[in-house]
């Protein structure tokens, strides 16, 4: 079988998206070989409006596919734009950050928790930094009660009881368990259930188009599943540290949007308000804080 048909029949792919992210994107094409022992396509959609070259390239030497847009989509709508172009035969996304390394098997051993049980709509990884430690990928679904205490008091008591609730940091990193929503930085998607939903929601610029991918699955009766026997390393090393300020904003708009949808009832509209000024405030408050 040809490269090309090959990648036809692929019932997995895996998608990235660049945005200047050359550096990053080197370890990152070069641990996709070995994560899985089947076919897989692989696109990398490239958020630059006038493309990358060197990614173009960086993309042409792994034999993969370099999706260039016309516009910086945001994190989901570029994912959208690369599920849009795969070939029908996949059944199965893996959605990654570039600055992300899979190791040996990954991708084999989320799929074959995937195909277990026909109503789970996406499995995550135990995802490590570089340093080791293992991050809180897998949580809950924010609540009032959840989200609140957790942004109120995160950076002032670490261990509080609604952060701990939040992370579900009470479960152990050994154990398979269902999670209300599973980090976007590596996560399997039934494509079936993804296309159900419309993908990401587009409105999320960046921040929490993963946690409103986990909730919609979960309301449409779809499993989220961490998979702790699956690794992959995120170095962090592409995150946007440069304009902290930007970031703080754009994760306190995305939060208020989020909470805006699940909470749409036109009798909740006082509770609307009430989040929605009072992340205002905090994030005035933390953007001050960077000054």
């Amino acid at each position: 079988m040809s490269a090309a048909s090959s990648a036809d029949a692929a019932r997995t792919a895996i998608v990235t998206v660049s945005y200047g992210s050359f550096d990053v994107l080197v370890g990152f094409l070069d641990s996709v070989a070995a994560a899985s022992s089947q076919p897989t396509t692989v696109v990398v959609a490239d958020n630059v409006p006038s493309g990358d070259a060197v990614v173009a390239e960086l993309a042409r030497e792994h034999a993969v596919t370099y999706l260039p847009l016309n516009a910086n989509l945001g994190y989901g709508g570029a994912i959208n734009a690369a599920v849009a172009t795969l070939p029908s035969s996949v059944e199965w996304i893996l959605v990654s950050n570039p600055d992300v390394s899979l190791t040996r098997g990954a991708l084999d051993t989320l799929v074959a928790v995937g195909d277990s049980d026909p109503r789970i709509g996406s499995v995550g990884p135990e995802v490590l930094t570089a340093e080791g430690d293992v991050y809180p990928s897998a949580r809950s679904v924010p609540s009032l009660r959840t989200g609140v205490g957790h942004a109120l008091f995160v950076n002032l008591w670490a261990g509080n009881p609604w952060t701990r609730s939040y992370r579900n940091d009470t479960d152990t990193r050994v154990e398979r368990r269902d999670a209300g929503w599973l980090s976007g930085s590596c996560v399997l998607v039934r494509r079936s259930a993804f296309t159900e939903l419309g993908g990401f929601d587009s409105g999320f610029f960046m921040y929490f188009e993963d946690v409103d991918l986990g909730y919609r699955l979960g309301k449409l009766g779809y499993r989220n599943v961490y998979e702790p026997s699956a690794q992959v390393v995120h170095t962090g090393a592409h995150s946007t540290t440069s304009d902290s300020a930007r970031m703080i904003q754009a994760h306190h708009d995305s939060a208020r949007r989020f909470l805006n949808k699940k909470y749409s009832g036109w009798w909740l509209w006082p509770i609307r308000v009430s989040l929605t000024v009072g992340l205002k405030v905090r994030s005035a408050l933390v953007r001050r804080s960077f000054r």
